[in-house]
């Protein structure tokens, strides 16, 4: 075993008491449902107040803070509208199957509420720095209102560590994937590129960054939008289709179908939530943080604005990526690709997707939890290849959820990226391959980024359809590295002051340019786990200080209601 599926597999094992454990789905949900009651509805009793905000028809500029309400809401989104919109619906999809899309909305729908409430108490609680400019998040009310130091601790260095699992390494090890496969750019020049413009962008600090946001993710909006538009209206005929696809399997879970072995109800539901979390950050307290800038007097007010997010990012635009994926067909079908070597486990014995009981078998082992209950066991030996196809048989290969055809090995040569097919034995060792230097490639189902770029090409555009995902891929991205930098930024001067931002920067922009050339399911496993080091302390936070958020709403329209008589 590498030390790259060792650093996995500890991971995983960690995701296993955190994101994938059975608690936290209802958890997650079960806190936005109670505010959701507790405050009557928010996210609908308060959209259009939001909407007025936003457009500045209340603001005075003499209120405290740095940025706008737009600037912050738009620092926010970049935040947030990044791979979960591109390769994380498509990810949800790939593990889950239609169902994890409900779970998706049902996390967005409730997540307005929570965010509008974290956001509130953050901006409640922000204090001035040293350097003149706002500082919030939940980790300032955590110990102002809470008097828990500690638990402000956890959550400031779990948003350090999420700053890089969420917003930085994901961004970027997408970013590069999709420029290789659309325009056969190496990994590393895009991961050096973008490093540098970042350090020029980040070095301003968040007025800077809002000024960035407020240009680009409008802009890279509309873009996304018009391109997934072009997709959904080309297969109009299977829209309908799609949500009854989506709806039809909440409760049963996704059944299998093509080369889709089916999910269950549980990883349905699981897949969908995490990927709705890390899509809008509705719990996560992220966004808090840069809301927390915005000019204004009434915390509230800004709490308004923040439940647009969720709105926007996981209820419009991811689930526009998902019509665009279920009406094209994609998700299910198996496509030509070099296969990753932690997709891949080598099976003992011959499966068949069309054979009911092996697709069983096969399901129950791809889920972590039920694996061991599986007969499907993994395989160890040695498997023989004669220019570049397996002879061997009593074997079969899943690669990304699904059974491998027309697969070719071949061995890369020494310091080149050129592969010559290989003749002779392959080792397998706990149906891993031995070798890391095997190139594997053929049909299978495809997942993240690389699933949506594909879904793109089944629209009106054709194959241009890919430089749509591609072009929002950068921009989306790119500026939630932006965003998350300032996070993080924020979370170092809690807990060392700002002599510590500079080396944080540094840091940060150096992990950015590495991670172009980083496994991607080692990102991806990094950032389930991070995230929810964030999550867990500031849902804590935000529900022992339910009756100190009711209060802040009441104050809020009564201060409204005087300043505003009809």
């Amino acid at each position: 075993m590498d030390i790259i599926e060792t650093i996995k597999n500890g991971l995983d094992y960690l995701d296993g008491f955190l994101g994938s454990a059975d608690y936290f789905p209802f958890l997650l949900i079960g806190v936005g449902l109670f505010f959701t009651i507790y405050l009557g509805l928010p996210q609908v009793r308060y959209f259009g107040q939001a909407v007025r905000i936003v457009k500045g028809k209340y603001s005075k500029s003499s209120d405290p803070g740095d940025t706008s309400h737009f600037a912050a809401l738009s620092t926010a989104l970049s935040g947030t509208v990044g791979t979960g919109n591109i390769g994380g619906v498509a990810l949800a999809i790939f593990m889950g199957g239609p169902a994890a899309i409900f779970w998706m909305w049902v996390t967005a729908f409730l997540g307005m509420t929570t965010k509008f409430v974290e956001v509130t108490l953050s901006h409640k609680y922000r204090e001035k720095t040293e350097d003149g400019t706002m500082a919030g998040g939940p980790m300032y009310y955590m110990e102002k209102k809470l008097n828990m130091k500690w638990l402000a601790v956890i959550f400031a260095l779990a948003t350090i560590i999420s700053s890089f699992g969420t917003g930085n390494m994901p961004q970027i090890n997408n970013i590069a994937q999709v420029m290789n496969d659309t325009f056969l750019i190496p990994n590393w020049i895009t991961g050096v590129v973008l490093a540098i413009l970042l350090a020029m962008v980040i070095i301003g600090g968040i007025k800077r960054i809002a000024k960035v946001a407020e240009r680009v993710v409008p802009f890279m909006a509309v873009l996304y939008v018009i391109g997934a538009l072009l997709v959904i209206i080309y297969n109009y005929q299977n829209i309908l289709p799609s949500f009854s696809a989506i709806i039809g399997s909440v409760f049963s879970g996704s059944a299998a179908v093509g080369g889709f072995l089916g999910a269950s109800f549980a990883y349905a539901m699981q897949r969908g939530v995490n990927r709705g979390l890390f899509s809008n950050e509705a719990g996560q307290g992220s966004a808090a943080i840069a809301h927390s800038a915005a000019r204004g007097k009434e915390p509230a007010s800004e709490g308004m604005v923040s439940l647009l997010e969720p709105f926007i990012d996981t209820l419009i635009i991811c689930t526009l990526t998902a019509l665009v994926i279920l009406s094209s067909g994609v998700w299910k079908d198996k496509h030509q690709n070099t296969f990753d070597r932690n997709d891949m486990i080598f099976v003992v014995g011959e499966y068949s997707d069309s054979n009911e009981s092996d697709v069983k078998q096969l399901q129950i082992f791809l889920d972590r939890k039920t694996e061991k209950e599986s007969k499907v066991q993994r395989f160890d030996g040695s498997i023989s290849i004669q220019n570049g196809e397996a002879i061997s048989d009593g074997y079969t290969l899943i690669n990304a959820r699904s059974i491998a055809e027309d697969v070719t090995y071949s061995q890369r040569e020494e310091g080149s990226l050129k592969s010559q097919p290989i003749t002779g034995e392959i080792t397998v060792k706990n149906g891993r391959l031995e070798n890391p230097d095997i190139v594997v490639e053929g049909k299978s189902l495809i997942h993240s980024a690389s699933l949506t770029a594909e879904a793109f090409t089944k629209g009106f555009l054709g194959e241009n359809g890919k430089y749509i995902v591609s072009l929002g891929l950068l921009l989306f991205a790119f500026t939630t590295a932006i965003a998350w930098s300032y996070y993080g930024d924020r979370a170092v001067t809690y807990l060392f002051g700002s002599k510590g931002v500079h080396i944080y920067r540094v840091f940060y922009v150096a992990m950015f340019a590495l991670a172009a050339v980083v496994d991607t399911t080692v990102v991806w496993a990094l950032a389930n786990v991070a995230i929810v080091m964030m999550t867990i302390p500031n849902l804590i936070g935000i529900m022992l200080l339910h009756k100190d958020m009711k209060n802040t709403v009441k104050e809020y329209w009564a201060d409204f209601r005087k300043e505003n008589p009809k």
